[in-house]
């Protein structure tokens, strides 16, 4: 399990999928939210969309294997979903903030790696948030201020960057990636190859 975490406007929505697109055994974790649908996203795909009633349910039943309420709305990972393609093989990214993030943590730990994304400063983010043309200014200004609270839990990251520039963020975290993947714990069968490798 990959995530990728930061403030908005910091550059993870970007980074995720500039990455899925580098590398094709990594598949986005599709979180069910209670949030409205924008014009643009599609049912299953960005999000799986429910009422509030249906996702405490979820919640009471286990079914997350991570979630949180973010901006007033709630966002979950199912983890049927993630354990199926984990097991077939397919690392899973996360774009997800530092809440979710301590929760796989604590459930997953050997499974899991993070990054956490920084911004060149808070100007910097700022200009982002309304370059984007997203969100209008009361938005901008609760994402400004929750901004400091989310940088605040850095250091809880396994992997800390400063976005300066997509092209150069996107290449290191492609190398935590593929570093991460040769640790010996990561290698399945690697014991049997060493074992036939000797025996010769």
């Amino acid at each position: 399990m990959f995530v990728l975490s930061s403030p908005s406007g910091a550059g993870k929505t970007t980074l995720s999928r500039l990455l899925l697109e580098k590398d094709l055994n990594l598949k986005m974790s599709v979180s069910v939210t209670t949030r409205n649908k924008r014009p643009n996203e599609v049912e299953g795909r960005d999000y799986y969309f429910v009422d509030e009633a249906s996702f405490r349910r979820r919640i009471d039943r286990n079914e997350f294997l991570e979630y949180a309420e973010v901006f007033g709305r709630l966002y979950g990972t199912p983890a049927e979903v993630v354990e199926r393609q984990l097991d077939a093989g397919v690392d899973v990214l996360f774009d997800i903030d530092w809440q979710g993030t301590e929760q796989i943590t604590t459930r997953c730990r050997g499974d899991v790696v993070s990054v956490f994304i920084l911004p060149p400063s808070m100007a910097e983010l700022e200009k982002r948030l309304r370059t984007r043309a997203q969100d209008d200014e009361e938005t901008i200004r609760t994402r400004m201020s929750k901004a400091s609270d989310e940088i605040s839990h850095w250091h809880a990251y396994d992997y800390v960057m400063v976005n300066h520039d997509v092209e150069k963020s996107l290449q290191a975290i492609h190398a935590i990636l593929q570093a991460e993947r040769l640790r010996r714990v990561r290698q399945h069968g690697l014991e049997m190859f060493v074992d036939r490798l000797l025996s010769v």
